[in-house]
């Protein structure tokens, strides 16, 4: 199986220090392949990803972050290939939030070979669904013409601020059209739990700040259909984390996907 994890980690707000040992001991027993991070802190004080992972983990970073060192981190068991960013700035709106679309190409072990890894942070504002979309289309763009280049299985996770009925979602499902492109990538929540609500923004988490956001199902894990109409790596099972009394460690739950290996080559 490739184990792939993501969490918003709300960086160090609420008790940090009761948080960080949360996060350490959950990881350790996730033993996930790969883990996309959002607002994870970076600066000459702290790695928080480094703290809440433990060793064992390829670290890559995003580079231009907010004024306290806020952005969001890609860990990996396996090396990594080509890291890069894809520039979020796609309107006037955007320039006052580090978003941003983290690339990173995953050299996993056969039978999985190269996973080009999305985390995936768009703009959070409610009223940015435009900005959304605009930021959908340039990573799905430069995805797209990955593959073409470099064939590999293509996952993209992270806090997408965006609920399944999102245009922005809708278009990574295969649901909706950017301009003039489509693409469609199969939700891991949706297809291990058909017709189970996904909520990971939600009232009944503890730290929640925000009891009545309208979007609560804003974290995903997608991954590119292939040529025969369905995800190149089967999706064997999708559950949420970090998301009971104690374990409830930031304010969003977070997601884990396990994929098995292709009984195809991927195209």
């Amino acid at each position: 199986m490739l184990r792939v994890a993501t969490l918003n980690a709300w960086g160090m707000r609420g008790d940090w220090a009761a948080r960080l040992p949360v996060f350490q001991q959950g990881f350790r027993e996730l033993d996930a392949d790969i883990v996309t991070l959002q607002e994870t802190i970076l600066n000459e004080k702290a790695d928080q990803a480094a703290e809440m992972l433990g060793p064992g983990y390829h670290l890559a970073q995003q580079r231009e972050r907010e004024h306290d060192g806020q952005g969001i981190t890609t860990a990996s068991r396996h090396p990594f290939g080509q890291i890069f960013e894809v520039d979020f700035h796609v309107t006037a709106r955007t320039y006052d939030f580090a978003c941003t679309c983290l690339v990173t190409e995953v050299l996993a072990p056969e039978p999985f070979g190269r996973v080009w890894v999305a985390n995936h942070f768009p703009d959070y504002q409610l009223d940015h669904e435009r900005e959304r979309c605009l930021q959908s289309a340039a990573a799905a763009r430069r995805l797209e013409s990955l593959v073409l280049q470099s064939p590999g299985h293509v996952i993209v996770a992270g806090d997408m601020d965006a609920d399944e009925a999102a245009d922005s979602m809708r278009f990574w499902t295969g649901r909706h059209v950017i301009g003039d492109l489509s693409v469609c990538y199969r939700s891991a929540w949706e297809s291990a739990r058909p017709g189970e609500r996904l909520m990971t923004f939600t009232p009944e988490n503890p730290n929640s700040a925000n009891p009545d956001w309208p979007f609560r199902g804003i974290d995903h894990i997608l991954i590119r259909c292939g040529d025969t109409g369905g995800p190149s790596l089967p999706i064997r099972g999708c559950r949420r984390i970090f998301d009971r009394g104690p374990a409830s460690a930031s304010d969003h739950y977070g997601l884990v996907a396990e994929f098995g290996p292709s009984p195809e080559p991927v195209r």
